[in-house]
């Protein structure tokens, strides 16, 4: 009974993370395309009439990135009890990696600063256009390097959960794999970013595989669960060759 109840549990907590995962996906990305359409193109002082007018929707878009921020303690733990049983002390590191990913808000902090450096046109008065430039770029490299932080938090934690997939049949072994890779280029890639930030636009497709991982094994989660045996030392066992 107690087997039968912990398959229970973990096939619940897989349906959970594959949920997460993509709620995850559809609120980051929802912000960046509403910070996108209120700033548009043009110079400094069009975008910021353009902050100013729509810092509502903005300040709503930023909302939804903390949102995913928070909810990315629910996936960690989800992942944790899912996977637990096949090796706890991995589960539990990569738990307080993603963990640590989801308390880097300080991102948060920075964002809502600069929407008010941006929309309030008092600073535009006390600063002159030249130096609230300068202020808002300030903010803006210490919000890509805070970014970058949590992601390569993010690539340490992702990349030991995708790794005890591949020590089961959970999930297909294919996808295990791939997920391991995508979770190791994200994590290169935020290195990249915070060493040579110069360079960033030329390596953000390095986000592109764990996009791509992080949505299928969404969707494989949530449609159908994890595949486990009677218990899940025998499903880990079962997945050992010879």
């Amino acid at each position: 009974m107690s087997d039968r109840y912990g398959a229970a549990v973990q096939i619940r907590y897989a349906r959970t993370a594959g949920f997460v995962y993509l709620l995850l996906i559809v609120l980051y990305m929802g912000g960046q395309y509403l910070i996108s359409h209120v700033v548009g193109s043009g110079d400094f002082a069009e975008r910021l009439a353009r902050i100013a007018e729509g810092q509502t929707l903005y300040r709503a878009a930023l909302v939804l990135q903390l949102l995913a921020s928070v909810f990315t303690v629910l996936l960690a733990y989800a992942l944790y009890v899912v996977l637990k049983p096949v090796n706890e002390r991995i589960a539990r590191m990569a738990l307080y990696w993603r963990l640590g990913e989801a308390f880097c808000c300080v991102t948060a902090f920075i964002s809502f600063g600069t929407l008010s450096l941006q929309a309030d046109p008092e600073y535009l008065r006390s600063f002159g256009s030249a130096k609230l430039q300068a202020a808002v770029d300030l903010a803006r490299a210490a919000d890509f390097a805070s970014f970058n932080i949590a992601t390569l938090l993010f690539g340490f934690g992702s990349t030991l959960f995708f790794y005890l997939f591949m020590q089961t049949r959970y999930i297909p072994r294919p996808l295990s794999a791939f997920g391991v890779f995508a979770s190791v280029v994200a994590l290169l890639t935020s290195l990249g970013d915070l060493v040579f930030p110069a360079w960033s636009h030329a390596i953000q497709m390095g986000w592109l595989p764990i996009f791509l991982a992080e949505i299928t094994t969404g969707i494989w989660l949530l449609a159908r669960g994890v595949k486990v045996a009677s218990s899940p030392v025998a499903a880990f066992e079962s997945s050992v060759p010879g």
